[in-house]
């Protein structure tokens, strides 16, 4: 037992609260992190704005406070995080020191939430020495003047030009602009998180998001709910919680690492309370806040996703006329998707806590629990607008804005004015062409086509940088060369399809290869045609070949030696793990601030920009904080491996799904063997590595002929990849939350449970009421679009093979020599820039980045590219370095908008006005002009001898 004292951060004089807690940390220091503060004084009250305390040139205007209460509570009133004692415990509220009413209080200034906690003081006191692991008592210091006060005014707090906030810039903050704009280096562990109103929502987001999003993905055009819209939605719905089951008498609580320790008995806590009451009291645990709304949107995130699985259903029950039955569905979907998160948590040493994984895609979500649930203002750069006001300005901004491009003037998205002008002329839209061309000319009015490949303000420059050049070198010059050229007979298909072709200039016809029973028919084969590739799919696929080998020589190059030495020192850490759970900013024996990490990665990376410093080790603020909570045991992540792993055994062998049990262990032995290097790409660029199309290569050359198998194969091996990464971005996402790790693998575990069985139980629903389901004329375009793609594909790489695209004598043999090129070109740039400065050109380079990000061509073309790095460019550069305040407040929070505004837009329109037939017949020049381009070519033979 520990004794320590816990001071308010700016209100010493307030009161001091003496907390005897039995824990495994040592003393924590509160002034720093811990305590959040009060929830009716701005921070920059508590350090003494107004001076003349009580007087009437110490208290805002009506209008003023008027203003700041509304910016406060944006959506209901009292939304403010911990805006009562309930969400923070009584340590976050002023007592006096009597029950007696204060002045304050007999002139009708207090809030209930006040009144409730000074009502509150007595049950706590005679309470304390009750409570379980900790012993609260209250000292009666408390300022009188300070209940008088009526500040609930939310301060403008002038800072320097570099936007920086002081108050929350520990030594040990993070080295990264983009993470300390974004991420608080605050901590309150007594907010509450594990609560009714928490894990209601997040079964309520899981299953309604998942099962929409599988009922439209075998729609044609689709709609997805994103968890944007999740995070957007379930905030209102969470205050509307707050106002619907708490009441003024309540009881307080205490919460103690998002867990409700006890609840304190209050005057009315007797045998005469109601089940009714007992029951609103059990809902209404705690107050909504951003670590409980975190909880929420990680919820979201992994289900909102449709499972790839079922694509693999839908294609067998369809196409193969291969139906398993029910348990065969869930057990494929089930193990498909928790597999990943094996991989996510057993790699966290290396892609969750090191600082320089700082997940980009998360610093969005982290900017809006800030802009929703904080109400600190800073003046940057002249801006003194609220993030919140900042963002709902830009979110109704961007959903009227896209009723033009998305409904009214289409020709706004697919903005070609080039080809306009000489419609039937080819050349033109080859190269300035948004749909079948190369879009040279990057304008468009569209922020689905800007951020189509991903947001562009969530992306470090020099990754971009490395992506545009790989466009420009591959798509822009090589690309065009080669197609006039006629190499590999490209002229004869349009220079960018998503399509394959047969040797007449048509799309390839797969059925003319096959046996009724789906198996290759290599007679009807060589009678028919060989299958080609449009120039830019060739080269994708050439690109992707040199990305894979270059993720893992990359890796190696540059962190090879940091995972050796991590791993090395696991076993060791995970014994030590307890003694050093936790230390404060403050040294021990002589009070002074100790420099954890300013001086040694600050200064190593001056620029600030994220991976250009290659170290995985130094732990930041964010990993300090965590150590305070207990970890979830790697026995958990393993359990579920071998569990998951089971079930993917009785899968491929009781099952004829063609492929042996060794072939399962091998698909998760590429997973294994690449799961790292990819999570560090997509962890410092915020680019994906995709490894579905040497899953399936892969699978087609060691399993031969057995399409069904090559489905299964790469379901395992790319959706284990790929929700692992997901995964990881969650972990990341709670790390910077400081979300307790147990609680956090119980939500993510529990939401893709409900996920799983959700969407087998829609796409079950489905086939029993839609006839003409995956049909061409199916009922309201429900034709199953991305599972017939997915269908061709395993007839191309599980029937035709990659032996008859790369091997002795094929046509696309020479693509195999970019493995050899991504390979070696890393180790070159490695040894030209190891010995170099970090903010270096040669150290600016990364492969798997340029190489690998092209993957999206087709079906992204080189407009969604050229858009997507100009915008980059502009903000994560140019306004970086010439308005880093503004950067710094609002980037994160203008994605958001825009994002959160898309979203919201797409489903309206969609649900509103398509979908009824509304928008049927509507047609005029600007929903026509960019269709009358003619890509068409005459079909003409290509005389290829076999």
């Amino acid at each position: 037992m520990t004794s320590n004292k816990r001071h308010l951060a700016g209100h010493s004089d307030a009161y001091e609260l003496t907390t005897r807690v039995s824990r495994r940390q040592p003393d924590v220091d509160l002034i720093e992190e811990h305590v959040a503060p009060h929830p009716r004084f701005s921070e920059e009250d508590q350090v003494g704005r107004w001076s003349t305390k009580g007087s009437a040139q110490g208290r805002p205007g009506i209008w003023r406070r008027f203003l700041v209460l509304m910016s406060r509570a944006p959506l209901i009133s009292r939304s403010t995080t911990g805006y009562s004692k309930a969400s923070y415990g009584t340590a976050h509220t002023h007592i006096s020191d009597s029950t007696e009413s204060s002045p304050a209080s007999s002139d009708g200034l207090l809030d209930h939430g006040q009144n409730e906690a000074v009502q509150a003081t007595s049950s706590l006191r005679s309470y304390s020495s009750s409570l379980d692991g900790s012993n609260i008592q209250i000292h009666p210091s408390a300022s009188k003047d300070a209940m008088n006060r009526d500040d609930i005014g939310d301060g403008i707090i002038h800072v320097p030009e570099d936007g920086r906030e002081t108050d929350e810039d520990p030594p040990d903050n993070s080295r990264y602009a983009q993470v300390r704009a974004s991420v608080s280096a605050k901590d309150n562990a007594t907010a509450s998180i594990n609560t009714p109103r928490m894990w209601t929502l997040s079964m309520l987001c899981a299953l309604l998001g998942s099962g929409t999003n599988l009922f439209f993905s075998l729609r044609y055009p689709s709609v997805a709910i994103t968890p944007v819209i999740a995070l957007v939605v379930v905030h209102p719905l969470g205050l509307a919680w707050d106002r619907l089951f708490k009441r003024d008498g309540d009881p307080a609580e205490v919460y103690d690492y998002g867990r409700l320790v006890k609840r304190p008995p209050g005057e009315d806590d007797t045998g005469s309370v109601s089940n009714l009451t007992r029951i609103r009291r059990w809902l209404g645990q705690g107050r909504w806040n951003e670590k409980e709304h975190a909880c929420v949107y990680v919820s979201s995130n992994v289900s909102f996703g449709f499972a790839f699985a079922t694509d693999v259903i839908v294609e067998q029950v369809k196409f193969y006329k291969q139906d398993l039955g029910i348990l065969y569905q869930l057990a494929l979907t089930v193990s498909t998707q928790v597999l990943g998160y094996s991989f996510a948590g057993l790699t966290r040493r290396y892609l969750v806590r090191p600082a320089s994984m700082i997940w980009p895609s998360t610093l969005m979500s982290t900017a809006m629990f800030t802009t929703m649930h904080k109400s600190q203002n800073m003046t940057v750069n002249g801006w003194s607008i609220t993030r919140w006001r900042f963002f709902l300005l830009v979110f109704f901004g961007a959903f009227a804005w896209y009723f033009l491009p998305g409904l009214l003037f289409p020709a706004l998205s697919n903005f070609s004015v080039v080809t306009w002008f000489a419609p039937g002329n080819v050349v033109l839209a080859n190269l300035f062409g948004t749909t079948s061309g190369l879009g040279m000319l990057p304008i468009t009015f569209n922020w689905a086509q800007i951020a189509y490949i991903g947001s562009p303000l969530l992306t470090p420059w020099w990754a971009a940088a490395n992506v545009v050049t790989g466009l420009v070198v591959v798509m822009w010059i090589v690309a065009p060369i080669l197609y006039y050229k006629n190499f590999l007979y490209s002229a004869f298909m349009p220079i960018l399809s998503s399509s394959v072709f047969d040797n007449t200039g048509k799309e390839y016809d797969v059925s003319r290869i096959l046996t009724p029973d789906y198996l290759f028919d290599r007679k009807k084969y060589e009678a028919y045609s060989r299958v080609y590739l449009p120039i830019t799919y060739a080269l994708a696929y050439g690109v992707q070949f040199a990305g894979l080998s270059a993720l893992v020589t990359h890796t190696a190059c540059w962190y090879g030696k940091e995972i050796w030495q991590v791993s090395q020192q696991s076993v060791a850490s995970d014994q030590t793990r307890d003694s050093v759970a936790y230390e404060p900013i403050h040294d021990r024996t002589d009070g002074k601030r100790i420099d954890h990490a300013r001086s040694s990665s600050r200064e190593s990376n001056a620029s600030g920009e994220v991976g250009l410093d290659t170290s995985m080790s130094g732990d930041d603020v964010h990993a300090r904080l965590m150590r305070r909570y207990e970890d979830a045991p790697a026995s958990w992540y393993l359990a579920t491996f071998l569990t998951m792993l089971a079930i993917g055994l009785f899968v491929v062998t009781y099952y004829p799904t063609h492929l042996p049990w060794y072939g399962l262990l091998f698909a998760l032995s590429i997973t294994a063997l690449l799961f790292i290097p990819v999570g560090i790409v997509m962890a410092i660029t915020n680019q994906h590595s995709s490894l579905y199309l040497i899953c399936q290569i892969i699978c087609g050359t060691v399993f031969p002929g057995r399409p069904v198998a090559n489905m299964v194969f790469t379901t395992y091996c790319y959706i284990s990849s790929a929700q692992g990464v997901k995964f990881s971005s969650d972990l990341k996402l709670g790390h910077y939350m400081k979300i307790p790790p147990k609680l956090l693998f119980q939500v993510q575990m529990l939401a893709t449970l409900v996920s799983s069985f959700t969407q087998v139980g829609v796409l079950n629903w489905m086939f029993r009421n839609l006839s003409s389901l995956c049909e061409p004329d199916a009922i309201n375009g429900f034709s199953c679009p991305l599972a017939r793609v997915h269908f061709n594909g395993s007839i191309l790489w599980g029937v035709v093979g990659p032996r008859r695209f790369f091997g002795q004598g094929a046509l696309y043999k020479h693509l195999v020599w970019f493995f050899l090129l991504g390979a070696v070109a890393p180790v070159i740039v490695f040894l030209i820039g190891r010995k170099r400065p970090q903010n270096s050109f040669w150290r600016k380079i990364n492969l798997p980045v340029l190489f690998g990000s092209l993957s999206w061509i087709p079906p992204a073309t080189g407009l969604n590219f050229s858009t997507w790095a100009l915008v980059c460019f502009v903000f994560n550069s140019v306004v970086r370095k010439r308005k880093p305040g503004w950067w710094g407040k609002y980037t994160m929070t203008l994605s958001a908008a825009l994002d959160s505004g898309l979203a919201i837009g797409v489903v309206v329109i969609f649900f509103g006005i398509i979908f009824p037939g509304w928008a049927k017949g509507f047609s005029w020049w600007g929903t026509e002009v960019y269709k009358q381009v003619s890509l068409s070519l005459d079909p003409q033979s290509l005389q290829v001898t076999f």
